[in-house]
């Protein structure tokens, strides 16, 4: 479980943005970060257990994000309240958006919700994070900066009992000025398998927030997913965020790469020969 937080959070409180005026082109989300509960929800019937499972957030990929965000002095906009209260990368008339049940978890206080109560929860998490998003890239394209969208999220080694190989999956739609790169630069990696469109694509409904933020605009975008066995201590959550560093500053702009790469060179090598 995450450190301790107020016992309940207001709708102002409930998405976090770290690095707000980063000059980097990219601006990271972490859809998933938390799995916190506030205390109007109980346990949603769930035993203490599951609270800390992937059913109730990404573990490891907020950490990862965040060492992202600083290295490249990109903006990172994070969610502060569980996916079981409400999901805030799936659409407003998804079926799991409030999940009944997540893998084969029934979630016994989300059944049965009015309308007035998944209204609430929209309103609690979903509209903050989408709202604080677009005001994001909204200022940044008004000022003619320019802006890529990634969203970096973890997946369970084991669903529904099917093992899943890749360490790594980028996940895109047709527009892939972003995955092509990121997808052949790992590919290079020895030791590493990449999921192209694995463990999820668009198809799976899992692209939201990406087609609301950037595909929208026309912006470059990916998604990542990491398996979270990969990330699941500190050592791992910063091999791979300075790996992917290395790989997002070479796709930077050519002033800001290089300046970036002088900087950062001794950790990306660490971590490539720690693969």
């Amino acid at each position: 479980m995450e450190k301790a937080r107020p016992a309940s959070l207001a709708p102002s409180e409930t998405v976090r943005v770290s690095n707000p005026g980063g000059s980097s082109p990219f601006v990271f989300t972490c859809d998933h970060a938390s799995n916190f509960l506030p205390a109007e929800f109980g346990t949603l019937g769930l035993p203490a257990a599951d609270l800390s499972r992937h059913i109730a957030w990404d573990p490891g990929a907020l950490p990862v994000a965040s060492r992202m965000a600083e290295a490249l002095d990109a903006t990172l906009i994070e969610t502060r309240v569980s996916r079981l209260v409400i999901d805030c990368n799936r659409p407003l008339d998804a079926p799991d958006l409030v999940p009944p049940v997540s893998e084969t978890t029934v979630i016994p206080g989300n059944a049965g919700l009015s309308e007035k109560q998944r209204a609430a929860r929209v309103d609690l998490s979903w509209r903050p994070f989408h709202d604080t998003i677009a005001g994001i890239i909204d200022g940044r394209l008004a000022r003619g900066q320019e802006t890529r969208l990634v969203s970096v999220h973890s997946f369970t080694p084991v669903y529904k009992g099917k093992s899943r190989p890749w360490h790594i999956g980028i996940i895109h739609d047709e527009d892939r000025r972003l995955a092509a790169p990121l997808i052949s630069a790992l590919q290079r990696l020895s030791g590493v398998t990449v999921g192209v469109n694995e463990p999820y694509s668009p198809a799976d409904r899992v692209y939201f927030t990406l087609e609301r933020h950037a595909r929208s605009r026309g912006l470059a975008c990916a998604m990542i997913e990491i398996r979270n066995d990969e990330i699941a201590g500190e050592t791992g959550q910063r091999k791979w965020a300075d790996l992917l560093t290395g790989i997002f500053s070479d796709l930077e702009p050519g002033e800001a790469r290089g300046s970036r790469q002088r900087t950062m060179g001794k950790s990306v090598r660490t971590a490539s020969q720690e693969l």
